[in-house]
């Protein structure tokens, strides 16, 4: 590996208050608060203890990273204002902007940056992610107040972009020391707004941060927000957060509702927004550490047996993309000759339970073999009704045989199972701006053990293995794009889980809110230049 030096001047402008970029609808106005409502909220805002989807949007209003993707998916500096790879690609230089304080007062040095990257791996902040994301860490020295060499077990490409992401956003090395218990409900950290209020499943107040001033270049803004405060309330069921958001109870919505895309769209009082996130799609992932789907057959008869396509124009409202592979389209390296392999096809799948020897049937209609029922039993969270998707693949496998049974539980039950392997099948979807969301979710290393691992469907695959290692060690390119290639072949040929639809983010705003940028690393708004008009 070559020698990477990457150095970009950074704008440096006094304090005297944000600049102005030019905007269609005037100067930007200082002041007033935004209102939003969002489906849940993570239960802890301590970005390196949470895997919640919910963190990409918070994340941007608390937290500084140390890197960023810019406007043309590259990365570039924040936090970090160079960096230097050694040739053997283990280890990382950081020279570290200058003139960053935290919001209790702590300055951004080297130091701080160790403590985060300590933080992130301590088993006692049980990350689900950010512990993942940094897994060949191994340690740090200061060289100088600002400038830190990080040594890592083995090359890592996607480094860089894994520190650009909001589960990796940098904490107070003040509060990590003194006080780390309390990181969850009273995170402190360096950017455009504080934390002035959180009550658990309800509400997060956050207000501006008079005093900011290193907003990533992207943003092409410096100084502080525009906006005063930031309210923001959790309204779970989604015509609640629809009918709000039309009656101006709330500016902004996280999670539009799909059955109203359409009156969205045509109301020229709001901006709708419906953007694909990198990563993974959703994916019922299959428990292959088990039966029935240590079968291969029975995977690919599973998957067979399901209309994707018609599900997800059913339950998206038009709004959601069907996938049949196992990477998100907009993902660095995707491949596209995946796509059309993974078929609904009824005879398939009664052919292939046949041939796994699921040939007998009993009183209900359900395949048996042995006398015992073919049974899949998929967790959810507990609702009112369960998980439309669930409930219609429940439908189409019942076709063939497969008796789907769908067992709602509370959060905490669900989580203990997911992490003690208890189910047959669980749906879920991973965004990450890497397609190192791959060995995330399919090395044998990510099974969950003395560490929280994301490889729901419990896959060890020597041969799937070998080449993620490998191209998580291959810097950007031709060969990375190839290994990424043949990852995503050996998938559609091992068949995880059923994928059915893109992750998609949608949400929709007021027109009077201006200026919200999207970000870069998450298709997420941000509001460090927004401002409430007239």
């Amino acid at each position: 590996m070559t020698t990477l030096f990457i150095a970009v001047a950074v704008l440096i402008t006094g304090c005297g208050g944000p600049s102005k970029p030019a905007s269609p609808d005037g100067p930007p106005r200082t002041g007033g608060t935004l209102k939003l409502s969002i489906s849940a909220e993570p239960g802890c805002l301590d970005a390196h203890a949470v895997s919640a989807t919910q963190q990409a949007l918070l994340g941007r209003i608390l937290y500084d990273t140390l890197t960023t993707v810019d406007e043309h998916g590259n990365i570039a500096p924040y936090l970090a204002e160079s960096w230097k790879v050694s040739p053997d690609g283990k280890s990382y230089t950081f020279k570290l902007r200058k003139g960053v304080t935290f919001s209790d007062g702590a300055h951004w040095n080297a130091e701080a940056l160790k403590a985060n990257f300590e933080h992130m791996r301590d088993p006692k902040t049980k990350s689900p992610l950010a512990a993942a994301y940094i897994a060949p860490y191994q340690s740090s020295q200061v060289v100088d107040e600002y400038t830190l060499k990080v040594q890592l077990s083995y090359a890592y490409t996607p480094f860089l972009y894994n520190l650009a992401q909001s589960w990796l956003g940098i904490l107070s090395p003040k509060a990590i020391k003194e006080s780390p218990q309390i990181l969850c409900d009273k995170p402190i950290a360096s950017g455009p707004f504080v934390l002035e209020k959180y009550q658990r499943q309800q509400s997060i107040t956050y207000v501006r941060r008079p005093d900011y001033n290193w907003a990533p270049s992207w943003l092409k803004h410096q100084g502080s927000a525009y906006i005063d405060r930031i309210e923001i309330t959790v309204v779970a069921e989604p015509v609640v957060r629809y009918n709000s958001l039309l009656s101006g109870q709330y500016d902004i919505t996280e999670s539009a509702p799909p059955q109203n895309a359409e009156a969205l769209k045509k109301n020229p009082n709001f901006t709708y927004e419906n953007l694909v996130r990198t990563g993974n799609p959703w994916v019922l992932m299959f428990n292959l550490s088990r039966a029935p789907f240590n079968d291969l057959k029975v995977r690919q008869a599973f998957v067979a047996a399901v209309d994707a396509p018609a599900i997800t124009r059913s339950i998206g409202f038009g709004t959601f993309t069907p996938k049949d592979n196992y990477l998100a389209t907009p993902t660095k390296y995707y491949d596209k000759s995946t796509e059309g392999k993974l078929k609904y096809d009824v005879t398939r799948a009664n052919q292939l339970l046949d041939a796994a020897g699921w040939t007998g049937r009993d009183a209900d209609g359900y395949r048996t073999k042995n006398g015992k029922r073919l049974i899949v039993i998929a967790p959810t969270v507990e609702a009112a009704t369960p998980t439309p998707q669930l409930v219609q693949i429940q439908g189409a496998v019942k076709k063939v045989g497969i008796d789907l049974q769908i067992v709602q539980l509370p959060q905490a039950q669900l989580t203990e199972r997911r992490y003690d392997g208890d189910y047959d099948a669980m749906g879920g979807v991973w965004h990450t701006n890497t397609p190192d969301v791959l060995y995330i979710r399919f090395h044998s290393s990510e099974i969950t053990g003395k560490r929280i691992g994301q490889n729901a469907a419990y896959l060890n695959d020597p041969q799937l293995d070998k080449i993620l290692q490998t191209a998580r060690e291959t810097p950007d390119g031709p060969e990375a794009a190839k290994l990424y290639g043949e990852a995503q072949q050996r998938l559609v040929e091992l068949v995880p889980g059923l994928p059915l639809y893109e992750n998609s983010s949608q949400w929709a705003y007021n027109k009077l809110v201006k200026g919200i940028q999207i970000d870069t690393s998450h298709p997420i708004p941000v509001f460090t230049t927004a401002w409430i008009g007239s």
